[in-house]
């Protein structure tokens, strides 16, 4: 049986497919239309499923919410905010009138254009339906408690599900406006940062703060309640009636106006991010707490955007609330795609599925389009790009000895990440042990803001040699602390630097991963899922001695991650990488022809 799972119409949209309940292909569509958070709907994205999964007959499509249900939710909001709203009103409602609410033929004529026949079958599960399912089919675990925490689905922005080897209920729900991701992107916003797009900077911008405000925010913004749940004060808030996330009540709660995007970065700013960040933390926390109490569970799973929030997540883990927590790592919307289908298949369908404890389904979320050596070759080639051509044997090696002598490079290999994280498929990769790469990759590669971290990948099996972390962490979706043997003393003036010269004081023996605050966001390498990347670890810890690399997305800043090769060479071409491999092939910069697109991609990429 073959189930097409889609996701669209707000921003990451997705697809991905099952046959026989197995996940055979998912990816997001911005990665083929190159447009980063691509709502439209995803064609490129149904074309590369179908195509992998080899079939045209489906018998199952799955739409990752209920635009009816969310519809119903906008009319009925903008009628409670009457006669305010009006601009709003009147640029959602015609746009969902033209072609939101006409999913069903949108997908009709969407799968005849990819050649497929009708579907047999067209199903709506709920947008919180579909993130719990995406969180708890693919764990490893038999039964467990689900939580899903978003910005806004339908009416849902968190809810608390149970799941028990086949089945999937939902049992409670908070409903907006009262949402943890929008009270988190409303401080992304009014820190300066794009909405659903900056969150993460957000995170990454903490630990150069104190939480000071963090007390008025509990106070003035919100009601928490014991069991998590909680009501927003909405006179401090703009996304009901206006079009921005905040209003002039919270700028004179905070000190002034909010940041203009790419203005410089004040210490409110950090203070602002600690805060919403230690608040997160609590309302997360809390919310755990009662689901274990609730449920019963020893396991959790995650899933929705807050989910993303890494640091939340290995405090999380570190509280014992639960033996083990597992988090979707295609979080987001994009997910719900995947979730989508796996809800059909699963609790519409009464199809069983096993769990080892141990073992997820999500394949290292390596889900997305590959290219074969011959067809690269033959690229290459027509291309006129000089290349080297390596042996499998030789590649690990080579690579290893060019990162020892402080190279970077970009890796296109394999099949295409699904999710917001590159895990070494379609990575940029350099020493983690140098303290210059940290602002050589951020400033010469990235071009983004000197203040964010960057991630280490790490030998599974070497991740208590670095960090204090006692399990493995493979999707990138865990902060954990550098251990303390490895750590560099504080010389005393830190809180007097500006975040961009903190950021660049060696602070560990890893000082390209290890954040101001002494932190990390661990990826665990396993021979077992990706041995290529992990061939390449151990190539390096053999000349160096240490199993460890700093990973971050193939892409500069407001651009996709890389699909294809071409895009590969093209942001190799752009930026201040060293050397692009791409399968077994490894070029040089300084051998490459002159680059002839003068095009600016500041202009062709909106930054995030």
């Amino acid at each position: 049986m073959n189930i097409l799972g889609i996701s669209c119409y707000y921003h990451d949209s997705a697809a991905s497919i099952l046959v026989d309940g197995k996940i055979v292909a998912a990816a997001q569509e911005e990665r083929f239309t190159r447009k980063k958070h691509d709502a439209a709907f995803p064609h490129n994205a149904v074309r590369y499923c179908l195509a992998e999964a080899g079939v045209k007959k489906l018998d199952a499509v799955a739409f990752y919410d209920k635009p009816i249900l969310k519809f119903h939710r906008i009319l009925e909001t903008s009628l409670a905010v009457a006669p305010h709203g009006l601009t709003q009103f009147m640029q959602a409602v015609p746009l969902w009138l033209r072609e939101k609410l006409w999913i069903e033929p949108a997908i009709l004529t969407a799968l005849e254009q990819c050649g497929a026949e009708p579907p047999g079958e067209l199903y709506y599960p709920e947008h919180h339906e579909s993130h719990a399912a995406s969180a708890f089919y693919p764990s490893p675990f038999q039964e467990a408690a689900v939580l899903t925490l978003d910005g806004v689905g339908e009416w849902a922005t968190a809810t608390l599900g149970v799941g028990e080897g086949h089945k999937l209920r939902l049992v409670q729900s908070l409903d907006f406006p009262h949402s943890l991701g929008l009270l988190y992107s409303a401080f992304t916003y009014f820190c300066g940062f794009r909405v659903n797009s900056g969150e993460y900077k957000l995170m990454g911008l903490a630990p150069y703060g104190r939480p000071i405000y963090a007390q008025t925010i509990l106070d003035k913004l919100l009601e928490l309640r014991p069991d998590g749940s909680f009501r927003l004060h909405l006179a401090y808030f703009g996304y009901l009636d206006g079009l921005t996330m905040t209003n002039r009540k919270f700028a004179a709660l905070f000190g002034g106006p909010a940041r203009a995007p790419e203005a410089k970065l004040s210490q409110r700013e950090c203070d602002l991010a600690a805060s919403i960040q230690e608040v997160t933390e609590r309302i997360v926390l809390t919310m755990a707490r009662h689901a274990r109490e609730l449920t019963g569970k020893k396991n959790l799973c995650l899933a929705g955007g807050v989910a993303l929030n890494c640091v939340a997540n290995g405090k999380l883990l570190r509280a014992g609330i639960f033996d083990d927590v597992w988090i979707q790592p295609a979080a987001g919307d994009a997910g719900g795609a995947l979730g989508a289908a796996l809800a059909v298949w699963h609790n519409v369908q009464g199809n069983t599925r096993q769990a080892d404890g141990k073992t997820d389904q999500m394949q290292g979320a390596l889900l997305g389009p590959q290219f074969a050596d011959d067809d690269v070759r033959e690229w290459l080639q027509a291309k006129g790009y000089p290349h080297r051509e390596l042996t499998d044997a030789q590649w690990p090696v080579e690579l290893a000895k060019l990162i020892a002598d402080e190279n970077v490079i970009g890796l296109c290999q394999g099949r295409m990440e699904f999710g917001p994280r590159a895990l070494g498929n379609r990575s940029i990769i350099g020493d983690a042990r140098s303290a210059k790469m940290q602002s050589v990759m951020n400033l010469k590669i990235k071009f983004r803001e000197s203040f964010r971290p960057f991630a280490p990948s790490v030998l599974e099996e070497r991740i208590g040699e670095f960090f204090d972390l006692d399990r493995p962490s493979p999707y990138m979706l865990l902060v954990a602390d550098v251990v303390e043997s490895r750590r560099l003393p504080p010389e005393g003036d830190e809180d007097a630097l500006d975040p961009q010269t903190r950021v660049n004081r060696p602070r560990s023996d890893v000082p390209a991963i290890t954040h101001v605050d002494y932190s990390a966001r661990v990826q665990s390498v396993s021979a077992a899922t990706n041995p290529r990347y992990h061939a390449l670890l151990t190539a390096f810890e053999r000349q160096t001695g240490y199993g460890i690399l700093i990973n971050t997305s193939f892409n500069v800043r407001g651009e996709p991650i890389i699909c294809t090769p071409e895009d590969a060479y093209r942001c190799f071409m752009r930026s201040g990488i060293d050397y692009l491999s791409i399968g077994n092939f490894l070029l040089e910069k300084t051998a490459q022809p002159r680059w002839q697109d003068l095009a600016d991609w500041r202009e062709e990429f909106q930054l995030d």
